[in-house]
């Protein structure tokens, strides 16, 4: 090799980006010529500005051929990384604190040794997977992580196995709330308690620390959760199974089960890999409240299939269909009118259930336990839990159906009615009801009687019934009609008394005058209250007062009577009348007496007329005049 080319490649060792071996081309030899050695400076470190026309200062010469392939090859020297990416590297060092490993870049990376603690078999040459953080730190250095590589590639993984629904492995780490915590692919995953197993699971602790097979059926990438099931892969399992068991099943047929499930409604059975439901109504003939009454967890029974249906796999069972309906047991002999006694197993406004057998119930109206005609409920009368005597009223065995009564016990009280409530007869009730028009009485538990609002006082005008009594208070009445067909009293009150009207007809006769109180105003005039405790009405023309003012509320005033109806029970009264025609009399009767005088003054000039001087016929004249004067 010539001195010149020694030279030159003693000035590229110089250059630190010689570090890495670059495959050159055979070099051509030149003549040698005495020149200065030449120092490549540090601003040659990289092939971006080494400067190539240097090397014709030497004899050697590149054309741009050769010179791509140098670059090209330069290149090649070292392995592409990108920051974010998870590669492949090589343990070179190890220590307590860190390992060195190399993943052919320019320089090694590093990882905290923490990260490998879970593997203590790591050796010098492993091959592990390694996240590059960074490719050059404020050091210089190449920054690695081994933790991250593990967790983006079990991402990764769990994600391939969602989109595959393919079958992982995972350990059960410790219990949660709802559930379990699972290690899959180094990720903690939750196992919902529903998903753990097709029937519900007690104890989430006997999972503890075992290593199941789950699919993964949720995941929220948000917040990075992931949700698996092992309940999946059973139902997955037993859906062959369950389309073999459902292919054979026939109505009517009667298969061994497990009580699986107990709800309010009703009981799961598991027959075997598929599962059906008694319904509540399907446990027991008789009436329960919980079918826990019938059936514990766990327990072996024998249900009939009552109905299934292939597409939705719903699964229709019965119980007390393998015993004898209970109508069947009872009394051929039993009829109508018969009396029974049972329990009350269901009570209702409308109602009551009396169960007289197990199974085999009767219904109570509420119309047929009192002979009263009020509105009542049935909780008046019973209450769940009583022993009853009742009589049958109606029976149908073909459709399983039996009304009974509990009045039909005691006597009609309607049967002798005309002879315990006749025409004209007194007695005393008890209120309770109101209506607009009137008062519903009860004289006794069956009997009800109508007080009509005009029957309740001879004198006072009643707007309501409530202002005349309370409900639940006794009241005295009269029969005044009785109609046994629509079983109906008509009844009064005021027909206790005379009647007053008769009275009033000679007290308060037209043209009488009454001290009457002003009780209130109306739009037409004023209620007047008068003696007797009778009212009368006064029109507002009435109610002017002498001095040109309106009577008011409350005022005590002479009333004249205008008008009286005995018929109408109405009395028309007038203030006003009263003063006007006093003034009138008044006036009436001094001019009577001016008359009077006149006719007697004539009389006397008639009889003296011979003897009167003219004297005396002056005096005369002016007392004619001053009495014309007054009359005037």
């Amino acid at each position: 090799m010539s001195e010149e080319l020694l030279e030159n490649q003693e000035a590229v060792s110089e250059n630190p980006a010689t570090e890495n071996k670059v495959v050159a081309e055979e070099l051509p030899e030149v003549e040698a010529k005495p020149r200065k050695k030449t120092v490549i400076e540090n601003e040659y470190a990289s092939i971006d500005n080494f400067d190539w026309e240097g090397l014709d200062k030497k004899g050697h010469k590149y054309n741009a051929q050769e010179q791509a392939n140098l670059e090209d090859q330069y290149t090649k020297s070292f392995k592409s990384i990108d920051e974010g990416g998870v590669i492949m590297g090589t343990v070179v060092s190890i220590n307590s604190r860190e390992i060195v490993v190399n993943i052919g870049f320019k320089s090694d990376g590093v990882i905290a040794a923490s990260e490998m603690r879970y593997n203590p078999n790591l050796k010098i040459g492993d091959e592990i997977e390694v996240f590059v953080e960074s490719q050059e730190d404020a050091n210089g250095q190449l920054q690695l992580s081994h933790k991250k590589a593990r967790i983006l590639k079990s991402w990764q993984r769990v994600n391939e196995a969602y989109d595959s629904q393919e079958v992982i492995n995972g350990y059960v780490k410790s219990r949660t709330k709802g559930g379990l915590i699972v290690d899959v692919f180094g990720i903690e995953a939750f196992l919902p308690g529903s998903q753990i197993d097709v029937k519900p699971i007690r104890d989430y602790d006997v999972y503890v620390d075992k290593t199941m097979d789950f699919k993964v059926v949720k995941i929220n990438h948000e917040y990075k959760n992931v949700v698996v099931s092992h309940k999946a892969l059973i139902e997955d399992e037993l859906e062959a199974q369950r389309a073999e068991i459902i292919s054979h099943l026939e109505k009517g047929q009667i298969l061994e089960g497990t009580v699986k499930n107990i709800a309010s409604y009703g009981v799961f059975i598991d027959l075997g890999g598929v599962d059906g439901l008694i319904h509540i109504t399907d446990l027991s003939w008789g009436r329960i409240i919980h079918p826990e009454e019938i059936v514990q967890l766990d327990q072996k029974i024998n249900v009939v299939i009552l109905d299934f249906d292939e597409n939705k796999k719903r699964i229709a069972l019965g119980l007390k269909q393998l015993t004898p309906h209970p109508w069947d047991a009872l009394d051929p002999e039993l009829k109508v009118g018969d009396k029974i006694k049972g329990k009350v197993v269901v009570i209702a406004d409308y109602g009551a259930f009396v169960e007289v057998l197990p199974g085999v119930e009767g219904l109570i109206h509420v119309s047929e336990m009192s002979w009263s005609q009020h509105l009542r409920t049935a909780h008046d009368f019973l209450k769940v839990g009583d022993e009853v005597e009742a009589v049958v009223l109606t029976l149908d065995r073909e459709d399983r159906k039996m009304s009974l009564g509990i009045k039909q016990l005691i006597p009609d009280p309607w049967a002798d009615i005309l002879t315990k409530y006749p025409v004209g007869s007194k007695h005393t009730a008890i209120v309770r009801n109101f209506t607009n028009f009137g008062i519903f009485v009860e004289l006794e538990e069956g009997v009800d009687g109508l007080i009509h609002i005009s029957d309740l006082s001879w004198s006072k005008k009643i707007k309501h019934p409530a202002e005349f009594t309370k409900i639940g208070e006794p009241i005295e009445v009269v029969v005044l009609e009785v109609d046994t067909e629509n079983r109906r009293l008509s009844l009064g009150h005021k027909q206790l008394e005379e009647n007053p009207w008769d009275v009033f007809e000679t007290v308060f006769t037209v043209g009488s005058i009454h001290e009457g109180t002003i009780t209130s105003m109306t739009d037409k005039g004023a209620i007047v209250a008068l003696p007797y405790g009778i009212e009368g009405f006064a029109f507002n023309r009435g109610l002017l007062k002498e001095d040109k003012s309106n009577a008011n509320v409350d005022e005590v005033l002479p009333f004249r009577v205008i008008e009286f109806s005995k018929e109408a029970k109405k009395i028309t009264l007038s203030h006003t009348k009263v003063w006007q025609e006093t003034k009138d009399d008044e006036e009436r009767r001094v001019k009577a007496e001016e008359k009077k005088k006149i006719k007697d003054i004539n009389k006397v000039n008639e009889s003296n007329a011979e003897k009167t001087t003219l004297g005396d016929l002056n005096i005369l004249q002016s007392l004619k005049e001053d009495l014309e004067k007054n009359e005037q």
